[in-house]
């Protein structure tokens, strides 16, 4: 009897004790990724790079936000409207948005988003030393209206000095987020590591180089078929800096996601053809589509440069020649198992409207016309024709060797200088580089963004046109685009601006990009876009 009731007591005590265990155990929704690269700020006003941007997202919301299909929607806007002359923009706000509760603010409850937030945090981008944001506005009419308006409450208006058809894709950036002037004025600098804003999540952990935990926002304002949003409990952020190490924890299940060629073991899960191998299907699941990310190599052409001056660079059939001189499909397929597309049409990317291969001609391999070029060139078969130096970080070594090869066919000989991608990029921005290797990815999703990388007034260090490229018709076309209402017409002048660079050659587009993911297969919800922008508000985990 005694061994029974032992028996007994020992099941209850085990029963309790699973119940307790059932209790306890956490069954919080965290989605968990890992950032490479780190995160540096949480301000939008430091909205520059993707690890930035991923987690301000998250945080914050802007007047207006991008769906998948790259189209403007609401978001603290619930609707606005331009006038006929393209020159003011009215948004009326969405009167149920509250900034998340934090100690900036009375009693720590969060207050009302109003016009008055756009007018501050709007005018905060204006200062330099805040934000390079300061360019995207400088079509506000500052010197002749406020600019910035906040009518009431409920509305705000932004002022042009002239069209820029651009501007509402613009403000999809998350520098253009909604901030409360308390919280400024209470963290000053430290906003960074404090945020406060109206996004599904609130920052909750951040020890920098380590982790970062956000919870979600019990008061967020965006439904989905009638559900608050958003699913999930919780977004754990980790910051392992090597890739293997990072891509392990993906495989074993501690990471929910991975994106990007450079962060995943392409050998490990993928054929050659750049698909999951077999043995991975049933274990995850692989997203890609076209990235609105243009791959190039660039000339630095200003003649009136000493380094010009002295290079074979500044002719442009040398330029063109190299331009015929390598098969990008064939870089594409072996360096990047088909993960892009080829670019032997213009620089504008794959996914924009205008990209159109029949209208714009690139360059594709041919070595016939290299051979042609290289003898106008007065070089034939490259005798006589100086080593060119071309410059690029470790990451893409593996690419300029390849070039490197296929152009020594040519009696083209090409010397790789590598260098680290800090000092890199500043070389490049203040014209110290001839030939180098770059990217540009879009910053809102419009074929201006692209080719503002070639207008005249935007040379280095001044703006981003880091090649010192200038046509007359190219500026003239640029600047009436900015103008232009009519869609066909813009598409028209941006086909006819990439041409003109395409034939003028002062860069070599390598491939347009994809995006590329792999998700967990409890997940759900994530979708991806042409900007690569993580949104987590609608993905649910199971």
């Amino acid at each position: 009897m005694k061994k029974q009731i032992v028996y007994i007591l020992v099941c209850v005590l085990a029963l309790a004790c699973s119940s307790e265990d059932k209790k306890n155990k956490d069954e919080r929704r965290v989605f968990k990724y890992n950032e490479m690269a780190g995160i540096a700020s949480l301000d939008p006003a430091a909205a520059r790079s993707f690890e930035n941007i991923w987690v301000i997202n998250q945080l914050f919301n802007g007047l207006v936000q991008m769906n998948d299909s790259l189209q403007v929607v609401p978001s603290i806007a619930r609707a606005w409207n331009i006038s006929k002359d393209g020159l003011t923009y009215t948004f009326f706000l969405n009167s149920t948005v509250f900034f998340q509760d934090n100690t900036c603010f009375v009693e720590g409850k969060g207050r009302k988003v109003s016009a008055n937030d756009f007018v501050y945090s709007f005018n905060r981008l204006l200062d330099p030393a805040v934000s390079s944001a300061i360019s995207l506005l400088s079509t506000v009419d500052i010197n002749n209206h406020k600019g910035f308006e906040a009518k009431d409450d409920s509305t705000f208006v932004v002022h042009l000095k002239k069209p820029f058809t651009p501007f509402l894709r613009i403000l999809t950036m998350k520098y253009f987020s909604a901030l409360p002037k308390e919280a400024i004025t209470k963290y000053g600098e430290d906003f960074r590591r404090n945020p406060v804003g109206t996004g599904p999540f609130k920052l909750k952990i951040w020890e920098e180089g380590s982790k970062m935990v956000l919870v979600k926002n019990e008061n967020y304002f965006e439904y989905e078929d009638k559900n608050r949003l958003p699913y999930l409990d919780a977004i754990s952020v980790s910051f392992i800096k090597d890739k293997e190490t990072s891509f392990l924890g993906f495989l074993k299940g501690n990471v929910d996601m991975v994106s990007g060629i450079d962060a995943i073991n392409s050998d490990e899960v993928m054929t050659a053809d750049g698909v999951l191998k077999d043995d991975y299907k049933n274990k995850f699941k692989m997203q890609t589509q076209p990235f609105l990310k243009t791959d190039y190599l660039g000339f630095l052409i200003d003649e009136n440069l000493d380094i010009v001056k002295k290079s074979p660079l500044k002719i442009k059939a040398i330029r063109q020649a190299i331009n015929y001189g390598f098969d990008r499909k064939k870089m594409v397929k072996y360096l990047r198992k088909n993960l892009g597309v080829a670019a032997t049409s213009g620089f504008i990317p794959l996914g924009l409207p205008s990209f159109d291969s029949s209208k714009v001609k690139g360059y594709d391999y041919d070595p016939d016309k290299v051979r042609k070029l290289l003898i106008t060139a007065g070089f034939p078969d490259g005798k006589g024709l100086p080593e060119i130096f071309l410059t690029t970080s470790e990451l893409y070594l593996e690419a300029a060797e390849y070039i490197q090869s296929q152009l020594a066919e040519f009696g083209i000989k090409i010397k790789i200088d590598v260098q680290k991608a800090s000092v890199l990029t500043e070389a490049i921005a203040n014209g110290q580089i001839y030939f180098f290797r770059k990217s540009w990815i879009a910053d809102y999703p419009d074929e201006e963004n692209f080719l503002s990388l070639f207008y005249g007034k935007n040379w280095s260090p001044k703006g981003f046109n880091y090649t010192h490229f200038y046509n007359s018709k190219f500026d003239e076309l640029f600047e009436k685009s900015q103008t232009e209402l009519n869609d066909v017409t813009r598409t028209n002048n941006y086909q006819q601006m990439d041409q003109l660079l395409m034939d003028d050659a002062p860069i070599v587009p390598l491939y347009y990009d994809q995006v590329v993911r792999l998700v967990q297969n409890n997940i759900s919800g994530l979708t991806s876009n042409p900007m690569n922008m993580l949104s987590l508000k609608k993905v649910k985990k199971v």
